[in-house]
C-alpha cells in the first residue's frame, strides 16, 4: 500500500505561505516585545531620574499603556484608606467631576473586584452595569473598561485603568502588559515612600542637631532654645503658625511664637494666659491630656464654647491645630503647639515629631533650671565669702561689714535699693543705705 504524500509536501506554494506567515508573526511578536522592552526602560528610566516625584512616572506609564495596550484612555488611582482618587489621567474631561474631586468608593464597579482580591475588573460592555459611575463614563463614550489592582504586601493601594470607546475587550497579552505596568506603578510609589522617610529622617536629625546646638550655645537662656526649636517644629510640621508655652502652676507666659508679625505682637500681648479648665486645648491639657489634635475647628465644640479659643481662631484663621503638653516627671511646664490655616489633620508622624521637640523643650527647661540654680548657689556662696573677709579684715569696725553686707544684697536679689539698719532699744538707726 503506498503512502499518502504529504500535502504540504505536494504545495509547495502553500508551504511558502504558511512559512511567510510564521515568519511575519514571529516579527510582529518581536516587534512587540521590543516595543514592550523599550518601554518598560522608559518607565524605569523616569524613576530613576525623577527620584520621590512619582507624577512624572505615572504619566509615562499612562502613556505606554494606552499606546501598547490600545486603549482610547487611561487613569491611574491611588487609594487613601478609604477612597481612590485620580493621581494620573491621560484625559481629565472623560472623568466626571465628582469622580475627580471625591474619587471612587469601595461600591464602584472597578473597586468591588479587586478588593475582593481578584487580579484584575473587565467590564466588557459598561452599558450593561447599572451604577451612577458606570453611566457617568458611557456618558463620556467610554465602552469597556479594564482595571488592573497595585498592590503592596497583599494591600491595596491603588488601581491602573485602560477604557476602550466601543465594545472590545482586552486581550490575555494586553492585561498581562496593563499588569507589569501595574508593578512598575508600585516600584515607583515604594521608592518615593522610602526617599522620602529617608529625607524626613534626615531634616528630623539635622533639626534636632541644630536645637542641641543652640541648647549647647546657650547655657542657660531659654529665648534662643525656644524660637530655633519652633522655627524647626512649624517648618517640619507644614504649619505657619506656632506658640510654645511655660506654665508656672498658675498660668502660661510666652516663650516664643512663630508666624506673620501681626498675630506675632498680639500673642506677646496676650500673654501671661490664666485659662479656664474647660474643653479648650489650653483646659484640656491642664485636665492632664498630653496630646489635643483639633482636626477641624468648625467641628470642634471648644470652638464655639471657650472665648480664648474662638479669639485665637479669629485672630489666625487657625483650622487645625496640634498641642502638645511639655511635662517634667508628670508635672505640667508648658506647651508647645503648631497651626494650620486650612482644614488638613496632622499625620502621626508629625505629631510624634512635635513630641520630641516637646521633649527637647524640657530637657532645655531642666539645664536652664540648673544652671541658674548652680550660678546662684555660687554668687551666694562668693558672696558669703566676701562678706567673712571683709568682718576679717576689719576687725571691731562694723561699717564696711554692713555696707558689703548690703550690697550683696541687693545684688542677689535683683533689688533697686535697701537698707540695713540697726535696732537701738526703741529706735532703729540706718547704719547702711544703698
Amino acid at each position: 500500500m503506498s503512502a499518502t504524500p504529504d500535502s504540504t509536501l505536494a504545495n509547495p506554494e502553500q508551504l511558502i505561505a504558511d512559512l511567510q506567515r510564521q515568519l511575519a508573526e514571529r516579527e510582529a511578536e518581536l516587534a512587540e516585545a521590543r516595543e514592550q522592552q523599550a518601554a518598560t526602560a522608559e518607565v524605569l528610566q523616569v524613576i530613576n531620574s525623577s527620584p520621590g516625584d512619582l507624577a512624572p512616572v505615572f504619566v509615562v506609564i499612562l502613556k505606554k499603556a494606552h499606546a501598547l495596550c490600545g486603549s482610547n484612555h487611561g487613569a491611574l488611582f491611588l487609594c487613601d484608606g478609604e477612597r481612590f482618587l485620580p493621581a494620573a489621567m491621560s484625559d481629565p474631561e472623560l472623568l466626571a467631576t465628582p469622580l475627580r474631586q471625591g474619587g471612587m468608593g469601595s461600591d464602584a464597579p472597578l473597586v468591588r473586584p479587586l478588593l475582593a482580591g481578584e487580579p484584575f475588573a473587565h467590564i466588557i460592555d459598561l452599558t450593561l452595569v447599572d451604577h451612577s459611575l458606570a453611566r457617568a463614563a458611557v456618558a463620556k463614550g467610554v465602552r469597556t473598561l479594564l482595571s488592573i489592582p497595585l498592590r503592596k504586601d497583599g494591600t491595596l493601594v491603588g488601581m491602573i485603568n485602560a477604557a476602550r470607546f466601543e465594545v472590545h475587550p482586552f486581550s490575555e497579552k494586553q492585561i498581562a502588559l496593563l499588569q507589569n505596568f501595574a508593578t512598575q506603578a508600585v516600584i515607583a510609589i515604594e521608592n518615593a515612600r522610602l526617599l522620602t522617610e529617608t529625607r524626613e529622617a534626615l531634616e528630623q536629625q539635622t533639626a534636632t542637631g541644630e536645637v542641641l546646638q543652640v541648647i549647647n550655645s546657650s547655657p542657660g537662656d531659654l529665648a534662643p532654645v525656644f524660637d530655633a526649636m519652633l522655627e524647626k517644629a512649624t517648618r517640619l510640621c507644614e504649619a505657619p503658625f506656632g506658640i510654645l508655652r511655660t506654665w508656672d502652676g498658675e498660668r502660661f507666659h510666652f516663650g516664643a511664637v512663630h508666624g506673620e508679625p501681626e498675630f506675632s505682637d498680639w500673642v506677646r500681648r496676650r500673654h501671661p494666659i490664666q485659662p479656664d479648665r474647660d474643653n479648650s486645648p489650653l483646659g484640656r491639657i491642664l485636665q492632664g491630656e498630653q496630646i489635643v489634635h483639633v482636626a477641624d475647628v468648625s467641628s470642634d465644640e471648644s470652638s464655639r464654647t471657650s472665648t480664648g479659643f474662638r479669639e485665637m481662631i479669629m485672630e489666625s484663621g487657625l483650622r487645625s491645630s496640634i498641642m502638645v503638653a511639655l511635662r517634667k516627671e508628670d508635672a505640667l511646664v508648658g506647651t508647645i503647639t503648631v497651626y494650620r490655616q486650612e482644614v488638613r489633620p496632622f499625620s502621626d508622624k508629625q505629631i510624634a515629631l512635635l513630641e520630641n521637640f516637646a521633649a527637647q523643650a524640657v530637657i532645655a527647661m531642666e539645664n536652664a533650671r540648673l544652671i541658674t540654680e548652680t550660678r546662684e548657689a555660687l554668687e551666694q556662696q562668693t558672696a558669703t565669702a566676701e562678706v567673712l573677709g571683709v568682718i576679717n579684715s576689719s576687725p571691731g569696725d562694723l561699717q564696711p561689714v554692713f555696707e558689703t553686707m548690703l550690697e550683696r544684697a541687693i545684688r542677689l536679689c535683683e533689688a533697686d535699693e535697701g537698707l540695713l539698719t540697726n535696732r537701738d532699744r526703741e529706735e532703729y538707726e540706718i547704719t547702711a543705705n544703698r
